[in-house]
């Protein structure tokens, strides 16, 4: 039986994040430049955001560059921004096809001036689309993005459109570039590392985590359907003893 047919579509997380790692290990394991494993990561990307739309994942974020990853090589940063500028427009009629709409979170503005007009653009036409929405976290941290949503919230605050005792959790997340978008239910992360890497804080704060020792572009389809059976596999407690979440399920029945 395929992992596919296991899964059950009654039970899946409505938004999955993953931190896309390992391009550079699998271009060295191959006796390439870290660059051809950044080309070849663009095929996962593309497996895996089918994977998703096909089994009816409402949101998925992709971990596309971070804030940190300005510090690398120059060679390498400058091949990063144009593979996007490369890949971004090609792929509209596949978003289109599969109904997905694009969005994006992060520091768009310290992108260079092509990618922001090529992502607008990708946006914009994918827009009116129904289906999944898929997120790129684009110089993206999540302390840059803490610490913009103060920012904002205390500029709110000494313009009297919020009072101290307005702010809840519920004020902070709706400060957060992901406002309206339900926390991810679900975290991935390749390549054996075992830590989160500045990603989603505040939103992943009761996120299931699974962790594979695949590299990103050797991740394909049944590894992200693997993914979701081992989630399905788990109890959801939110701080819940399981006698009080089976008590729950039986009154909501």
């Amino acid at each position: 039986m395929s992992f596919s047919s296991r899964i059950d579509k009654s039970r899946l997380p409505q938004h999955v994040a993953i931190v896309m790692d390992g391009n550079g290990r699998w271009a060295r394991k191959h006796g390439e430049e870290r660059v051809f494993g950044h080309h070849k990561g663009v095929d996962a990307v593309r497996e895996v955001t089918e994977a998703a739309a096909e089994l009816g994942i409402q949101y998925l974020t992709l971990y596309t560059f971070s804030t940190e990853n300005w510090n690398r090589p120059v060679e390498e940063v400058n091949a990063l921004m144009h593979l996007f500028v490369e890949t971004i427009e090609k792929e509209i009629p596949t978003l289109n096809k599969n109904k997905i709409r694009l969005k994006a979170i992060g520091d768009i503005e310290s992108l260079p001036e092509e990618n922001r007009q090529k992502l607008s653009n990708t946006i914009e036409q994918t827009q009116k689309n129904d289906g999944m929405t898929l997120i790129l976290a684009l110089s993206y941290s999540g302390r840059w993005e803490i610490t913009n949503a103060i920012k904002n919230i205390l500029n709110d605050l000494d313009a009297g459109k919020l009072s101290v005792k307005d702010v809840s959790e519920n004020t902070i997340s709706e400060y957060m570039q992901t406002a309206k978008i339900p926390d991810p239910e679900l975290l991935i992360r390749t390549s054996g590392e075992e830590r989160i890497s500045n990603f989603l804080l505040w939103q992943i704060a009761y996120s299931e985590l699974y962790f594979t020792s695949k590299l990103w572009p050797d991740f394909g389809k049944k590894d992200f359907h693997r993914a979701i059976l081992d989630y399905q596999k788990r109890e959801r407690r939110f701080g819940l003893t399981s006698e009080q979440l089976k008590f729950e399920e039986r009154n909501e029945d």
